[in-house]
């Protein structure tokens, strides 16, 4: 990759992940975007199972019902969840608490860069480059060997096969030192008041109103500051409602399993092991078969793993079983469950400026963050592409950009197909893109841009000088604003569509042709 795809990349990749860059303290890409991973945690009580005591996190959804669940009468409150359930929950909340804590920070930076950027007469994205990309220098091969050596217990492999890894991190370690000093610098040069300091979420109007820091002269809310984190509260919200219906279930089948065993007059450990007994013996020739049928995944030859496969089936027969039992006797039970899952957040995403299918008036708008190295985003194309074709002028189909860091050249594909829809022709250059995931290199693009027929002078000035940078980045940037993670993620009025399968979005979008209009205006 040469030097001026790499700082569009990593440009993209810091401006997206503003938190890390200019905030000395946030080492990981900003928490207001992400699930959030395990931190330590003192963990809760099961009287106030997922809140610790000195504060809310604001992010507790619907209250639980008294009943979660009911097995033949028998009911599941909320002091019947595991203690790990107790445990991780406290800790996922804890992590708004957190993340609360630190946005302050994080939206004072935004502005800050936003400010210079606007002095310089210069995009955000240029800002970065200069002041942090090119002031950081390349680490040198020597360097990488260095660390290599003194890390040499911790790392796996031989140098030739770590150094690219190993460069990737000093660079970004030496970003972040960068960045760190610039913020300090953005600072000392500007009129940053913090007056309230960020502890507990806003309960009313007033609350949300109140002022909690100026940077130079402009207001920053506690509204600011929990419209940021919504992803964030809606993903802990999300993984705390999967945790707690796993849960349930286990809960459920287990009721069902004492309840059996005393109807035959047995431990439920002899109720299993009567079940697993009806399992089908495993086979040489299933075992045979296995592995014809996965020979290029699995490493050494037949005579090698045959033991392993075999266990392998049988351990998959006795779950089959199980899977079964447990079947049968929910269809001979009265089982109920009353725990609902937490509603998406409603976004007003932009659709201005994009590529746009359909009646611009339509009821429903179905908005789509993409990535056209995306092998997910490919599968995801023709269903999109059929949708819209079915539907016609009921619904709008809308585009938006959100190339992955992990993807090399998914970047320039993006800036490309903008380049394509600034001649008119995006939606074919797009599905060449993704009929090309394995070849989307600079001089690839420019051919592909041949094939639909555009005027190459055009195309491939637009792209070489990063005519659409700014243009893709801020689709990035506001896809992570309402909780892009990956992609394909879609929208459907403004929410996130949970199943981006054909069949479930026909089911969303007959659901909302439905029901009252509740279009969203960008």
């Amino acid at each position: 990759m040469g030097r001026t795809d790499r700082m569009n990349k990593l440009s993209a990749t810091l401006l997206a992940a503003l938190a890390a860059v200019l905030t000395p303290a946030a080492h990981a890409a900003s928490t207001r975007q992400q699930t959030p991973q395990t931190p330590p945690s003192q963990g809760a009580t099961a009287q106030n199972e997922f809140k610790p005591a000195s504060e809310g996190c604001g992010c507790e959804g619907k209250p639980l019902p008294d009943v979660l669940a009911s097995v033949n009468g028998i009911k599941i409150s909320a002091p019947d969840f595991s203690p790990e359930v107790r445990r991780r929950a406290g800790e996922l909340r804890q992590q708004v608490i957190e993340a609360r804590r630190r946005e302050l920070d994080l939206q004072i930076n935004s502005k800050l860069l936003d400010a210079e950027a606007k002095k310089r007469g210069v995009t955000a994205a240029k800002v970065v480059e200069a002041e942090i990309i090119a002031k950081a220098a390349e680490p040198t091969e020597a360097e990488a060997q260095a660390f290599y050596d003194a890390n040499r217990a911790r790392i796996r492999g031989e140098f030739r096969d770590a150094k690219a890894n190993i460069v990737n991190y000093l660079r970004e370690q030496r970003q972040r030192e960068r960045a760190s000093a610039f913020s300090d610098a953005l600072r000392a040069g500007a009129q940053v008041k913090k007056l309230v300091p960020v502890a507990t979420p806003p309960t009313t109007p007033a609350d949300r109103a109140r002022v909690l820091a100026t940077v130079n002269g402009q207001n920053i809310t506690s509204a600011d500051i929990e419209d940021s984190l919504r992803p964030l509260i809606y993903n802990v919200q999300e993984q705390t409602f999967r945790m707690q219906s796993q849960d349930i279930e286990r809960k459920v089948n287990d009721l069902l399993l004492e309840q059996e065993a005393q109807k035959s007059k047995v431990t439920t450990r002899a109720l299993l092991d009567r079940e697993v007994e009806k399992v089908r013996p495993v086979t040489e020739a299933d075992a045979q078969k296995f592995y014809d049928e996965n020979k290029a995944r699995i490493e050494g030859d037949f005579a090698q793993t045959k033991e392993q496969i075999m266990q392998y089936l049988r351990d998959s027969e006795k779950q089959k079983a199980l899977v079964a039992l447990a079947q049968r006797l929910r269809g001979a039970a009265q089982v109920q469950t009353f725990l609902t899952p937490p509603e998406p957040p409603l976004y007003a995403i932009s659709t201005d400026d994009q590529p746009t299918k359909g009646n611009p008036a339509a009821k429903i708008t179905l908005v789509e963050f993409t990535d056209f190295q995306c092998p997910a985003c490919a599968q995801a194309h023709p269903v999109i592409e059929r949708i819209a074709q079915e539907y016609g002028d009921r619904v709008r189909v809308v585009v938006r950009d959100y190339p992955l860091h992990q993807h090399e050249h998914a970047m320039k594909a993006a800036e490309a197909a903008e380049a394509a829809r600034a001649q008119g022709k995006y939606w074919e250059y797009a599905s060449l893109l993704f009929q090309n995931q394995t070849a989307l290199q600079v001089d690839k693009l420019k051919e592909y841009a041949s094939r639909v027929g555009l005027d190459r002078g055009k195309f491939d000035a637009a792209l070489d000088n990063g005519q659409f940078t700014a243009k893709v980045q801020r689709d990035v940037l506001e896809g992570q604003s309402v909780g892009v993670g990956g992609t394909p993620t879609l929208y459907l009025n403004g929410r996130r569509v949970t199943d981006a399968s054909y069949d479930g979005l026909r089911t969303a979008i007959e659901l909302a042709l439905r029901a009252p209009a509740k279009q969203l205006k960008p």
